[in-house]
């Protein structure tokens, strides 16, 4: 009986470290999920960085690979708001960013606008689908970071069910993570467990 729960034993352990260093090994590169580039009727860019993802759709709007950009519109400040009431004038991130990517090359009218504001990838999702049934597109490239491609399609997919829409989800080359390496670098550490445990809750149906 004790050789039985020894053997027992030692292959969950064994199992938990076999678990524990793919993790390790494969846990950020399983993150990063890309697809193939595939002209597309537009580029829309998820919110979360100021510079890395617009400037990767710089690059793919020169390349050619679509002829519109779609920015996410960010989630509203409550303190924004009080300064638009009390008649102060500012812009939005998403303004911001749309000005210098025009300084850089793009055309203002390359930007197609969009309505309301959004607090995370799932309702991005949800405004790219009105977008899309709206314009009747069949295919839009999606703009995140590395760590963030995986959950990102996952989302996309699910929230263009139906529509007969296909995400091409793309990480921007100016992002600088290392997901072979994800657990040295502090930040690349936090982004990648945030990532997981997103991706879990995901995959749940949250």
């Amino acid at each position: 009986m004790r050789t039985s729960v020894r053997r027992i034993s030692l292959g969950l352990l064994l199992l938990v470290a076999g678990l524990i260093a793919w993790f390790v090994i494969y846990g950020g590169r399983f993150l990063q999920h890309e697809d193939p580039l595939q002209k597309a009727d537009a580029i829309f860019v998820l919110g979360g960085t100021r510079a890395e993802r617009p400037l990767e759709a710089i690059d793919l709007y020169k390349e050619g690979w679509a002829p519109y950009i779609v920015l996410s519109p960010g989630q509203l400040e409550v303190s924004e708001s009080v300064l638009e009431q009390r008649g102060v004038p500012f812009p939005r991130e998403s303004e911001l960013v749309r000005d210098a990517m025009v300084r850089l090359g793009v055309p203002r009218e390359a930007f197609l606008p969009t309505t309301g504001y959004v607090d995370n990838t799932s309702e991005e999702a949800n405004l790219l689908r009105a977008m899309v049934k709206a314009r009747h597109w069949h295919r839009v490239i999606v703009v995140t970071s590395k760590y963030h491609t995986r959950r990102a399609g996952f989302a996309f997919r699910r929230g263009l069910e139906h529509t007969g829409a296909e995400p091409i989800v793309r990480a921007s080359r100016y992002d600088l993570s290392d997901p072979a390496r994800w657990w040295r670098i502090r930040p690349d550490f936090r982004f990648a467990g945030s990532e997981w445990l997103k991706l879990i809750f995901y995959r749940f149906g949250g």
